[in-house]
Parts: structure tokens; C-alpha cells; sequence
């Protein structure tokens, strides 16, 4: 088991945004998230991170590296950094006191030739495709070599060409034994790289809802 949620609640330091959220995933599976805009995607993402706050049930999280893929509309695109340099950001934690990034360059170099950009290294990433972006992206999840992979909305924006390019790359991680958890509005991506589904409700009527089923029927 990866993370195990039962019952829980998360906040931003008042009133809880997510509650009553129940589920479970192991090493070489995916969850989508699924459900309106403001539900609570993002928050549940954010507080399996640790950067939104558990206020109720529990939560355990058994992974020693947690590697987190922002929406590219997040990014800062002036910032003048290469798509080395944003890929490399997955290795500093792992970087010995006073040892030089250069001894995790072939590391970084083979991310980015795995999701079939090692030529654009030296690329602004601000002038890349939003596809590319998102490929940057999940290369520096790839080079830190984590168990769970926390994707928010991973297929915006993208085209066919790099939706497909990304399904494939999180099958991979997967058949490694990466755990892998996906906000999303993309059936698509839910059906084809992910195992369950947690449906995410929140009916003010009713107060929060959620069920957890599987991805596709056989």
C-alpha cells in the first residue's frame, strides 16, 4: 500500500475544502480524480504532499519519494531556465552535501530522451509547446525515481500526438511499480492509465461525497 486515506479531511487552516474522502493505492497502480471544477482535485493532491493540512480521519503515505506534476498553466514560462534545468530540479533533494549537479547529468539527459525530448535540452523551457512542457514536467517526476506520482490535470491543453506520448509513459511507470494519482476531467486518461476511480461530489444539498470505482469495465 502507497497511500491509504479513510475518511479524511483537508483544509487550507479553517473550514475543511475535502472531507470524508475514503481510499487506497498500491505500488503499480492508478487512481483518477474526477469531478466538477472546485470539488477538491487539487486539495487532495496538496494534502497527500503535505501542503494542504490533514483536519480529520487519517491518512497513511508509505513512499520515500513523492514526486509531484503541476498543471503547466502553474509554471512561471519567463523564467529563464533550460529543460535541463527544470529536469535537474528532481534530483537536488538527492544531491550529497557540497557534490555537483554534473554527477546526475546522465540521469537527467536519459529522462529527458525518454520522453523523447533529450534534444531540447538546452531549450528556454518558455519556448516549448505546452506538450513539450508537460513532457518536461513528468521527466523531472522521472529522474527522481519515485513511488507515487501526483499528476494535477496532466492532459490539458495537449494535443493527440502527446496525450498518447503521456499514456504510454505512465503505463511504464506503473509496470515499474510507481503508484500513480491523476486529477482530471479526461475520461481518457482515466480509462488508460488508471485502475480506479475516486468520483469526487459535492451536492451543497448533501454535503461531500465520493466513491471510489474501477477505472473500466471489462
Amino acid at each position: 500500500m502507497i497511500v491509504s486515506l479513510r475518511d479524511a479531511a483537508f483544509s487550507y487552516g479553517q473550514a475543511p475544502i475535502l472531507s470524508a474522502i475514503s481510499a487506497q493505492v498500491n505500488a503499480g497502480e492508478g487512481m483518477a480524480l474526477i469531478g466538477p471544477n472546485g470539488c477538491g482535485k487539487t486539495t487532495l493532491l496538496r494534502g497527500i504532499v503535505g501542503t494542504a493540512q490533514l483536519c480529520g480521519g487519517t491518512m497513511e503515505v508509505h513512499a520515500s519519494r513523492i514526486s509531484y506534476v503541476p498543471q503547466v498553466a502553474d509554471i512561471d514560462r519567463t523564467f529563464p531556465v533550460t529543460a535541463f534545468d527544470v529536469v535537474a530540479m528532481g534530483v537536488l533533494s538527492q544531491l550529497r552535501f557540497f557534490q555537483p549537479l554534473g554527477a546526475h547529468a546522465k540521469r537527467v539527459h536519459a529522462a529527458l530522451e525518454k520522453v523523447g525530448l533529450g534534444e531540447r535540452a538546452g531549450t528556454h523551457f518558455g519556448s516549448l509547446s505546452g506538450g513539450q512542457q508537460q513532457r518536461v514536467l513528468l521527466a523531472r517526476a522521472i529522474v527522481a525515481q519515485p513511488d507515487l506520482v501526483l499528476l494535477d490535470e496532466p492532459f490539458n491543453g495537449l494535443d493527440t500526438a502527446n496525450r498518447d506520448i503521456l499514456l504510454v509513459l505512465l503505463n511504464e511507470l506503473k509496470a515499474q511499480g510507481t503508484a500513480l494519482i491523476a486529477s482530471t476531467h479526461d475520461y481518457e486518461l482515466a480509462e488508460g492509465a488508471c485502475d480506479t476511480v475516486l468520483a469526487l461530489v459535492d451536492p451543497p444539498q448533501f454535503g461531500p461525497v465520493n466513491e471510489v470505482v474501477p477505472a473500466y469495465v471489462d
